[in-house]
């Protein structure tokens, strides 16, 4: 070019190479049906009243839901509300439309899914009973359920104060009562020596299993700027006093027009290291500081019912050449494990039977979003979660798998400042399993409950076939060759049936 930027000749050339199709995991159907459900029920849920909020409309701003392959960690389907039209950015976005995508209502451009990271409420308790049960309470034993209990000093309840006397685990999950964990929680706290733990000492087992789980860090999914959210414990607290505890001192006297919050600095600057007892009962119920994405926790709710499996959730699933000729599965990838010792795996077997009991009557905390529900077609198990946001309407969860003795995905529904895990969440989840499954009325967007296997194929004329499709393909000899899938690495070439995958 001149020094005017005009093109004025060609010192070298290169010619274009066609890219390789990108094949996802994510099936059209699936994610077309988790997009309308979750737009849906957050419209359904501003037209409810919140009881706590003097009658106000729930805010419900955003939400996010995905569904996830447990036996590869596959992304099936993974939505996030507001949405956005991409065509936005096709030959450039304005800074005016970028801005408003990114910090506009709702920030349309962050991935709720991925990027957002919530208290999840009592679907936590997938951990919780895990770890109380390793650290020697008993799977078959009965635990007191009262309305309400004082923990240090606060009095902690069930959310809407309900008594249930003495029940099983599997009945405190069912009906969700917090106060049972509470009480597990402060005598776990106590044997850790409470206030004043021994250096090194104190097991903290409801963060340790929480880490085992894939809490608290990436799961590595193939996009970008992932949240690891946040599980507390002690070293956690000292860290965190020590970086903070100047503004803690500072806001314990600068805000005489809000009490509650000069007197929350005011504990912070004095205490802020120790482990108070309610800061531990709130973290086994998914409380306090626990923050978790809902990618993470459709991850974790996929090793309870795979054997204890934690994959890498993944939306690439492989790569076919302009031509046809190279295709390249990704296969899936395991992080880690759960503990997989046989008394673990019979807690987590418990747990994932319990579940079934969610959304049934009597006592099912998701018994009214699944009334009706044709459970003998499709037996579902399933968590709410309702998480309590300061100076906020709760955060809605369902976390749901299917079917229930031998899963093939999990779904995983969030909404905040939408009120119960049952009201809002659940609902929306029961509509994506009737488009998955073709169930009520809907249409199934997934053959016989599956996704197809092996990637798709280039037909002669450059167009796009479904995995399995075959493809007479001229060889170089003259001849042709019949292809589909499985497919030899180089086609053209004379595949011997010893190079053909099984």
């Amino acid at each position: 070019v001149d020094k005017d930027g005009n093109p004025v000749g060609t010192q070298s050339e290169t010619p274009a190479v066609a890219g390789d199709n990108l094949v996802l995991s994510i099936d059209s159907g699936v994610q077309k049906a988790t997009e309308k459900a979750l737009a849906d029920g957050i419209i359904q849920a501003r037209t409810r009243p919140d009881k706590n909020k003097g009658g106000a409309h729930y805010a419900a701003p955003t939400g996010a839901a995905i569904t996830v392959e447990v036996n590869t960690g596959r992304v099936v389907a993974m939505a996030s509300y507001p949405s956005y039209d991409p065509t936005q950015f096709v030959g450039g976005i304005s800074n005016a439309a970028y801005y408003k995508l990114l910090h506009g209502p709702g920030h349309p451009l962050i991935s709720n899914a991925v990027q957002g990271s919530y208290a999840p409420g009592s679907t936590f308790k997938i951990v919780a009973t895990t770890a109380a049960v390793k650290a020697g309470y008993s799977l078959s034993g009965s635990y007191y359920c009262p309305g309400q209990i004082r923990i240090g000093g606060s009095i902690k309840h069930n959310f809407e104060g309900e008594s249930g006397g003495y029940i099983s685990f599997e009945q405190t999950l069912i009906e969700s009562c917090d106060t049972v964990f509470y009480q597990l929680a402060f005598q776990q706290w106590l044997r850790d020596g409470g206030l004043t733990p021994k250096p090194g000492q104190a097991k903290e087992v409801f963060a340790k299993e929480a880490r085992i789980w894939g809490f608290g860090k990436k799961t590595g999914i193939d996009l970008p700027d992932e949240r690891q959210g946040l599980i507390t414990d002690r070293a956690y607290l000292q860290s965190n006093w020590k970086q903070l505890r100047a503004d803690y001192c500072k806001g314990a006297t600068t805000h005489p027009d809000d009490p509650q919050r000069e007197q929350f600095d005011k504990e912070k600057c004095a205490t802020g290291y120790q482990l108070q007892a309610g800061e531990a009962a709130n973290v086994v119920i998914g409380q306090g500081d626990v923050l978790v994405t809902p990618l993470q926790l459709a991850m974790a709710y996929a090793a309870l019912v795979n054997g204890g499996v934690l994959y890498q959730p993944q939306i690439v699933k492989g790569f076919v050449s302009a031509d046809g000729t190279r295709i390249t599965e990704v296969p899936p990838k395991i992080t880690g494990h759960v503990d997989t010792s046989p008394g673990v795996a019979a807690i987590r077997a418990y747990i994932q039977n319990a579940l079934g009991g969610v959304p049934h009557p009597p006592k099912g905390t998701a018994k009214v979003a699944f009334q009706g529900f044709p459970f003998q077609t499709l037996p579902i198990g399933g968590k709410t979660g309702t998480a309590d946001v300061n100076k906020k309407s709760p955060t809605s969860w369902f976390a749901s798998f299917a079917p229930l003795d031998h899963p093939k995905y999990v779904t995983m529904v969030m909404v905040p400042e939408s009120g119960t895990g049952g009201t809002t969440a659940a609902p929306i989840a029961r509509k994506i399993w009737d488009a998955i499954y073709g169930l009520e009325g809907a249409k199934a967007a997934l053959k016989s409950g599956a996704l197809p296997k092996g990637l798709p194929v280039v037909r002669n004329d450059g167009t796009i076939a479904p995995p399995g499709t075959h493809v007479v393909r001229p060889s170089p000899t003259g001849t042709t060759q019949s292809l589909g899938l499985p497919w030899a690495e180089e086609p053209r070439r004379s595949a011997s049936p010893s190079r053909r995958p099984s």
